[in-house]
């Protein structure tokens, strides 16, 4: 009972402070001066930018916890790996739309095959055939050491997908926050702020979803194999009556 209490507690801290750091971030947001050029689109970039952060932070917590699972083989890996990647692909998608509507006003048009977009693109179709792996391998040890595996490769998209702008230049902007090499930020120092706050509010999300899908996952898993400890049981006296 003490354990539940714990972690009942930990989801409920996780949920807090997710709801205070994107109540702050939301205000900051909406209070941050708009952009000479872009006008209020630039507020786009307050979703835009956190929820790319928070789909590399998932597909990277799936590469990490498959291989968690190749190394230890306990379960809870596999469920977290699995947890992460669908939190990546919903995020990959709110990405893909939050770039859309500041294409349309910016480009002129809702989508270019560009490299980082491309890229982007090719992720949902990377971790969606990472889940549907997981409903075509029915013996729960293979299906966790295969998925690890396609996991761990799939987070190679992440290196690619944060240097394509550089690799393959487009239509796509550069990096707005350059990491590597002489560290840069392109864009006024009250949106670096903003940002800030954005993505560590996304960080707490992306925990607070990543626990309560897992603990999901957890009690379903816990369902099957009682009901199949159910079927064997039943099966088994079936067996002895036949042989009798």
């Amino acid at each position: 009972m003490g354990s539940d209490m714990k972690r009942d507690l930990t989801t409920t801290l996780l949920g807090g402070a997710t709801v205070v750091t994107l109540l702050i971030a939301v205000g900051l947001g909406l209070s941050a001066p708009l952009d000479i050029n872009q006008g209020s689109l630039v507020r786009l970039m307050f979703v835009h930018v956190p929820s790319a952060w928070l789909s590399y932070l998932a597909y990277g917590g799936t590469g990490l916890f498959g291989l968690l699972y190749l190394l230890q083989r306990q379960r809870r890996w596999d469920r977290l790996a699995m947890a992460s990647a669908e939190i990546g692909v919903l995020f990959t998608v709110v990405t893909i739309v939050g770039g859309m509507l500041w294409a349309k006003p910016t480009w002129g048009t809702y989508w270019v095959w560009d490299a980082r977009l491309t890229t982007t693109a090719l992720s949902i179709v990377v971790y969606g055939g990472y889940l549907l792996i997981r409903t075509l391998i029915d013996d729960p040890e293979r299906r966790a050491r295969v998925s690890a595996v396609v996991g761990i490769v799939g987070t190679l998209y992440v290196p690619v997908n944060y240097m394509a702008v550089e690799w393959w230049r487009g239509v796509h902007q550069t990096q707005t926050l350059k990491l590597l090499g002489k560290m840069r930020f392109d864009a006024a120092p009250i949106y670096g702020w903003v940002l800030l706050v954005a993505v560590v509010a996304f960080t707490f999300l992306y925990l607070y979803m990543l626990r309560v899908r897992g603990t999901l996952a957890a009690r379903e898993e816990a369902r099957e194999e009682r009901e199949l400890m159910n079927e064997l049981g039943a099966a088994q006296p079936r067996a002895e009556v036949a042989r009798g």
